[in-house]
């Protein structure tokens, strides 16, 4: 039943997104298809899936805070989230755009990300279980991709909006606000290219755990 629930979360979650209007709910919601993977992950009652669970809310916990600070710096300047009053924003904000494709890239799991180890372990684990609810939790992963590469385009992409178009404030980001991301980029490849930093110092935590 739990692993029933936390696939229709997963898929629900996922077509919720689809629909979202503000670029924080996008991401939020997100975060809720992410959670189910998580939760189908721990419902395995295996080692595989005990860390799966863990590494990837590790890895949601650095690529989801990083869109939603990438996000706050464009509400910063702009002074709105409604994703329809965003186009072309990569004209006048290069090292921007470059930072929120590498976190929507984060977000969706591709290999060399974070997330990508979490969420491979996690079906692994669900696919030695229940291969079905593998297969329907993997259509939340296909619908990830479609709203993050939707809003990623949307805002990015294409010719300035009229809504920005004239601002004042269409700067690139600060100094600061590159010393902030930059610490995140680099976890987020180095989870990814080693992710045993993480598993094999929780590796006999997980078996005790599971004995016990």
């Amino acid at each position: 039943m739990v692993l029933t629930l936390a696939a229709l979360a997963v898929v629900y979650a996922s077509l919720t997104t689809l629909r979202q209007t503000d670029l924080k709910r996008v991401i939020a919601y997100s975060s809720v298809s992410h959670m189910g993977v998580v939760m189908l992950s721990i419902f395995s009652f295996s080692v595989i899936g005990l860390e799966g669970s863990i590494f990837l809310q590790v890895a949601h916990g650095l690529v989801s805070s990083a869109l939603f600070i990438v996000v706050t710096l464009l509400y910063e300047r702009h002074h709105t989230r409604i994703i329809k009053y965003y186009r072309g924003v990569t004209l006048t904000m290069p090292i921007y755009s470059m930072f929120f494709l590498f976190f929507t890239l984060g977000n969706i799991a591709v290999p060399l990300s974070a997330n990508f180890v979490g969420e491979f372990l996690s079906l692994l684990a669900i696919f030695q279980v229940n291969p079905f609810i593998t297969i329907v939790s993997t259509l939340g992963i296909i619908l990830s991709a479609a709203y993050a590469l939707f809003l990623y385009n949307r805002v990015c992409f294409g010719g300035m909006s009229v809504y920005i178009k004239h601002s004042v404030y269409s700067r690139d980001v600060t100094r600061r606000e590159f010393l902030v991301l930059i610490p995140l980029v680099f976890l987020t490849v180095l989870l990814g290219v080693y992710p045993n930093l993480i598993l094999e110092p929780m590796h006999a935590s997980v078996i005790k755990s599971l004995l016990y």
